[in-house]
């Protein structure tokens, strides 16, 4: 996920920048390809779903509200890789994390939101740091594989929620399984609150607050690994582990913290799906972005501008590929999926096929002798 050891002498900016570039591009071109075979024009489609993410205000905040969702886990994703773990329990962190969430805001009915708003967070952090936490002790001290216990527990989070909303948190009186709703004091503020307090009338968008709250925590992740000693243990364990137990550093100590907090930051989406738009405990209200938080962290390199980047291009494709579907009624929401599915293979996968061609290319060209100059 972190950039390559240049042995091949390409640029760090282009390992950056340049590769992942070449890499979108080709997703898109084999995108069109299939556009193009179930008989539909491939350039007026990606421009329709351009125009559908970015090309209106309500487009825009739907892309940035998927991309909030996104930051979270994608950074979750990639605090664990610096340890050299691979957490694929981003779903079920976000799952109960956004129990915690909720929690809190049934129980501080009334109180305004700017006061239940770091209770909920520390909440949501809290429950996700648990679900992420035991995964972590089982690797660093029973030796259980991580991506196995992870997915294990993605299906317990399932199971508990499935229990709670059916019976001790479901609404009286419903069947629908979900929570009673928050008290309105506690809604996190969106958009079209923030720009009635401007003079500015708009449609009712699901943007929020938490957007700043996911900036904020990536320039946390940002300053935790490349400038603290944590940080620089995470990379560490992460780069050889037993040269960081030579070097005096708790391997396990430091794999149990690294995946507390990949918990606890994708237990933060539930700021923005429950407390910021749903306004209830729902029945899989994280709606996949764990798992796709995976190819968020892929593409981003692990790093936080990265991530950013790549949750806005991920974002921008769900709203984009909505607006597709609704408009051209031969393109399955389905083909989207594929979309996402090309995205994810070139930069994951496939992430390096363009590197020894991009390195030649980048090469400096040694000077010519004095032989070869005559």
């Amino acid at each position: 996920m972190s950039a390559s050891t240049n042995t091949d002498g390409l640029p760090r900016w282009a390992t950056l920048a340049l590769l992942p570039a070449i890499n979108l591009f080709a997703a898109l071109v084999v995108s069109s390809l299939v556009i193009l075979a179930i008989g539909q024009d491939p350039v007026s489609a990606l421009a329709f779903m351009v125009k559908g993410a970015v090309g209106s205000g309500t487009g825009l905040s739907y892309t940035l509200y998927y991309a909030t969702s996104l930051i979270f886990t994608g950074l979750a994703v990639a605090i664990a890789n610096h340890a050299g773990l691979f957490n694929i329990g981003g779903e079920g962190q976000a799952y109960v994390g956004g129990l915690g969430t909720g929690l809190v805001c049934l129980a501080l009915s009334g109180w305004p939101w700017y006061a239940v708003l770091p209770v909920a967070v520390l909440a949501g952090a809290l429950f996700g740091a648990v679900w992420g936490l035991i995964p972590g002790y089982l690797q660093a001290y029973r030796g259980s594989h991580i991506v196995i216990t992870t997915i294990m527990f993605n299906f317990l989070a399932s199971a508990l929620m499935v229990y709670l909303l059916g019976g001790p948190l479901i609404e009286h009186g419903q069947m629908a399984p979900e929570s009673r709703e928050f008290a309105e004091s506690t809604f996190l503020p969106a958009v079209k609150e923030i720009a009635a307090a401007l003079g500015y009338r708009t449609p009712t968008l699901p943007l929020n607050l938490s957007l700043l709250l996911a900036l904020l925590c990536a320039a946390g992740v940002w300053f935790l690994i490349w400038h603290t000693r944590w940080g620089f243990q995470m990379r560490t364990v992460g780069a050889n582990e037993a040269a960081a137990r030579y070097a005096g550093i708790s391997a396990r100590t430091t794999i149990v913290i690294a995946m507390a907090i990949s918990g606890a930051l994708a237990g933060l989406v539930g700021i923005n799906e429950l407390q910021g738009v749903q306004h209830r405990i729902t029945l899989n209200f994280q709606a996949g972005m764990g798992f796709t938080g995976i190819a968020v962290a892929l593409m981003g390199r692990g790093h936080p501008v990265g991530i950013v980047l790549s949750s806005l291009l991920f974002g921008a494709l769900y709203q984009g590929g909505a607006e597709l579907s609704f408009e051209y009624n031969e393109i399955s929401p389905r083909l989207v999926v594929v979309i996402q599915g090309v995205v994810i293979l070139f930069s994951g996968a496939l992430e390096h096929m363009f590197r020894p061609a991009l390195a030649r290319l980048l090469k400096p060209k040694a000077p010519a002798t004095a032989g070869q100059r005559a």
